[in-house]
C-alpha cells in the first residue's frame, strides 16, 4: 500500500483457567506520507483523522531496528 505503513502490535496476557501466557497481535495502519518505513522499523504512531477506510493514524517517528 502506497503511504500507508501496517504497524503490529503484540501483547500476551495470562489464559483466565490454565494461567499460561497467551499471544495476541493488533494491526495498525498508519499513513506515512513519505514512505520513510521499512520492514522492521520501530515506530511510533498518533491517532489523527481517518485518511482511508483502514487508515486512522499518522507515524509520528521512525527508528531502524
Amino acid at each position: 500500500m502506497d503511504k500507508t505503513a501496517v504497524v503490529v502490535y503484540e501483547w500476551s496476557h495470562p489464559h483466565p483457567i490454565y494461567k499460561k501466557a497467551v499471544k495476541r497481535q493488533t494491526k495498525f495502519y498508519a499513513h506515512d506520507p513519505e514512505n520513510r518505513c521499512s520492514l522492521g522499523d520501530t515506530v511510533r504512531i498518533i491517532e489523527s483523522r481517518p485518511y482511508s477506510k483502514k487508515s486512522a493514524g499518522r507515524l509520528r517517528r521512525s527508528s531502524r531496528a
